[in-house]
C-alpha cells in the first residue's frame, strides 16, 4: 500500500482477503464483498446527487454496518466525512452543520425528527442510505493525501464544538500505527460496541482496513451491560474496544456468571481510568487485560497505546511510532522523566488545523494539549490531570458554557456556572450551579430537564445546586475553580 487515501485504502482491503463474514449486526452477519458493493453504489448515488470533492457531508446514524460503508463511500467520493455522535441535541446540531457548511446529511430513521429539526436550508437528508445505493457502482476519485478526509467536532473549555480538519495521510498513519502496535496474531473478531460517529470510532474503522488477517467485527447498536456480556459469549469475542464507563458498568454485572474465556483483551480510551477500576474488572474476568491508550481527535484519536504484553498498570502506553511526545513546564522547557507538566505532541498525523481559522494549539509543528503528564525513563505516558475546564463523561467532551448557556435561557435563571466532579461510572459527571431570581420556586428536577431537552443526554447536568450568587473572577468570569471546592 502506497498511496495514502483512504477510499484507495477502501479498496486494496476488499480485495485482500475475498469474501467472507466480516460484521454481524443484530442476529445477522455480513459479507465482506456485499458491503464493498453498497459502499461503490453509495458513493454513486453521492456523485450522482451533485456531492463533489472537498464538500462536507455530516453522518448521524446509530452504529450499524451502514456507518462506516457510507465513511468509506463518501472518502471515495472525495467528500470530507462530518461525524455527528447521535445523542447531541438540536441546538448543537444546528451548529455543526452551519459551521461546517454541509451539504448533506445521512442519519437513521430514529434520529431524523432531530435533524429536521436542525437542518439548513438547502441541505439534502439521506435516510440510512437507501436511496444512494439505487445508483451503479463508482470508483474511488483521485485525492490528495493531504486533503481534508474527515470534519470532526470537538471543543475546547468554552464556547461551541469546534470543527478538526483531519487529512487522508494522518487518518491512514495513525490507523496502520495503532493496528499495528495492538493487533495479536490469531485473535480478529472484536466486539465494537463504542459509537463509529466518535473519533475512537471512527479510527477503528480506518484501522480494520490496515489488517494482515482477515477480520470479523460484532457492532452493538449501543452499549447496554448485559447485552454485551450476551454478544461477547454467543459470538466468542476475542478482544473489544471500550471507555471507563462501560468497565464501570460492566462491574455491576455478576461477571462471574459470564465466563468469557476467549476474551483475551479490551482496549479502552477516551477517558481517564482508575487503577481501582482496572484491577476489579481483570479480578473479576481473569483472563481478559484491559490495555490503555490515550488521544486527543486532533492526533487523529490514538497518540499511545500499551502493546500487547509490554502494557504498564497506570500509564497509558508508549507513543505510537509516528508521534513524539515531550513534556514541558509552564516556560516552555522539557522536563526531565518523571517531572510533571503539560503533555506536548509532534507528529506528521496531527490536524490540520481547525476549521475556520480558530486559533490551533499547534505551536511550531507541536500541539500543546493542556493535558498534565510526566513520562517514565522508558517512555511511557501517564496522564495526571487536565489543565482545562472540558469534561469528559463517558467518553463524551461536554462544554461547560452549552450547558451553562441552556440553563441561563431559562426564565427564572439569573446565572449559572457547570463543573465536573469525579465520578466511578462515567469518569466525570455534570454538576451546575444556579442562581435563580428572587422569589423563584424552580426545582432542581426542572431545570435539568430544561437542559437535557436543550443540549442532549450526554451534556445535561445530573446535580443541580442553587446558590446565592455565582463566583466569579476579577475578570467577571465564572469562577469555576471556586466551584469545584464546593463538591
Amino acid at each position: 500500500m502506497t498511496e495514502q487515501t483512504l477510499g484507495r485504502l477502501a479498496e486494496e482491503s476488499w480485495e485482500r482477503f475475498g469474501d467472507y463474514d466480516a460484521v454481524y449486526y443484530e442476529g445477522v452477519w455480513h459479507r465482506r464483498l456485499a458491503l464493498a458493493e453498497r459502499a461503490r453504489r453509495i458513493c454513486g448515488g453521492f456523485v450522482a446527487a451533485g456531492v463533489r470533492p472537498g464538500d462536507r457531508v455530516a453522518v448521524m446514524m446509530a452504529t450499524s454496518p451502514e456507518v462506516s460503508i457510507v465513511y468509506q463511500a463518501l472518502w471515495a467520493a472525495g467528500a470530507v466525512v462530518t461525524p455527528i455522535v447521535f445523542l447531541v441535541g438540536v441546538d448543537e446540531l444546528r451548529h455543526i452543520l452551519t459551521d461546517s457548511g454541509a451539504v448533506a446529511v445521512v442519519t437513521s430513521p430514529e434520529l431524523v425528527e432531530t435533524v429536521r429539526h436542525a437542518v439548513p436550508e438547502n441541505v439534502r437528508i439521506f435516510l440510512d442510505a437507501e436511496e444512494l445505493e439505487r445508483e451503479p457502482e463508482h470508483g474511488p476519485v483521485t485525492v490528495d493525501p493531504g486533503d481534508l478526509a474527515a470534519l470532526m467536532y470537538t471543543g475546547g473549555t468554552t464556547g461551541r464544538a469546534k470543527g478538526v480538519q483531519l487529512s487522508h495521510r494522518g487518518l491512514w498513519q495513525t490507523a496502520k500505527d495503532a493496528y499495528t502496535m495492538s493487533h495479536q496474531e490469531g485473535l480478529n473478531r472484536a466486539i465494537v460496541p463504542v459509537p463509529l460517529s466518535h473519533a475512537y470510532g471512527l479510527i477503528i474503522s480506518v484501522a480494520e482496513m490496515h489488517a494482515t488477517e482477515r477480520q470479523q467485527a460484532v457492532l452493538m447498536r449501543w452499549f447496554e451491560p448485559k447485552a454485551f456480556l450476551a454478544l461477547a459469549a454467543e459470538q466468542r469475542a476475542q478482544f473489544g474496544t471500550v471507555v471507563p464507563s462501560m468497565l464501570q458498568m460492566l462491574l455491576a454485572e455478576p461477571l462471574e456468571e459470564h465466563p468469557l474465556p476467549d476474551l483475551a483483551f479490551l482496549t479502552c480510551g477516551a477517558a481517564p481510568l482508575g487503577r481501582e477500576t482496572l484491577a476489579e474488572f481483570e479480578r473479576r474476568m481473569p483472563g481478559t487485560q484491559i490495555l490503555e491508550g490515550y488521544g486527543m481527535t486532533e492526533t487523529s484519536a490514538v497518540t499511545t497505546f500499551n502493546p500487547p504484553g509490554r502494557r504498564r498498570i497506570g500509564s497509558v502506553g508508549l507513543p505510537l511510532p509516528g508521534y513524539a511526545i515531550t513534556i514541558r513546564d509552564d516556560s516552555g522547557e522539557a522536563v526531565e522523566p518523571g517531572d510533571v507538566g503539560e503533555i506536548c505532541i509532534r507528529g506528521e498525523s496531527l490536524m490540520i488545523g481547525y476549521w475556520g481559522g480558530l486559533d490551533s494549539p499547534v505551536v511550531d509543528g507541536e500541539l500543546r494539549t493542556g493535558d498534565i503528564g510526566c513520562m517514565d525513563d522508558d517512555g511511557y505516558l501517564y496522564v495526571v490531570d487536565r489543565k482545562k475546564d472540558l469534561i469528559i463523561r463517558g467518553g463524551f467532551n461536554v462544554f461547560p458554557r452549552d450547558v451553562e448557556d441552556a440553563l441561563n435561557r431559562h426564565p427564572d435563571v439569573v446565572l449559572s456556572g457547570v463543573v465536573g466532579r469525579p465520578d466511578p461510572q462515567h469518569g466525570e459527571e455534570v454538576v451546575a450551579f444556579v442562581q435563580v431570581r428572587p422569589g423563584a420556586e424552580v426545582s432542581a428536577d426542572t431545570l435539568i430537564t430544561w437542559a437535557r431537552d436543550r443540549v442532549g443526554r450526554v451534556k445535561y447536568p445530573r446535580e443541580v445546586h442553587f446558590v446565592d450568587t455565582i463566583p466569579v473572577t476579577s475578570v467577571l468570569k465564572i469562577d469555576r475553580k471556586q466551584l469545584r471546592t464546593r463538591l
